[in-house]
């Protein structure tokens, strides 16, 4: 359990680390016409939408992350939140936050 735990806090902390660090990016992007062509301002765009997606992604992960963790403190982790079988410890070495077993992730 130790090692989950150690696992997911790690994955947390850099999931936050790199919201953190990508936080500029992902500002609306300024339409100066005078500072910036049209097609640079169409890359910053592009850009900054892929970097919002992208923090959007690390926002649902971080909820799997305290998920597993809230599951660990009330003595559920490692159960299957849909059948109650107890997930193959393989499934959660590959994905430490899983809720599910792999029966369940199939339907």
């Amino acid at each position: 359990m130790k090692k989950f735990r150690d696992r997911l806090g790690a994955m947390k902390a850099e999931l936050e680390a790199l919201s953190r660090a990508t936080a500029e990016t992902r500002k609306p992007v300024t339409l100066d016409q005078q500072a910036v062509g049209r097609v640079s301002r169409m890359d910053a765009l592009q850009g900054q939408a892929m970097q919002v997606e992208t923090e959007s992604r690390r926002r649902r992960e971080l909820v799997r992350i305290e998920a597993a963790l809230a599951r660990m403190e009330e003595d559920e982790y490692g159960v299957c939140v849909a059948c109650g079988e107890e997930i193959d410890p393989r499934r959660l070495d590959h994905d430490p936050a899983a809720a599910v077993c792999i029966d369940c992730a199939g339907k």
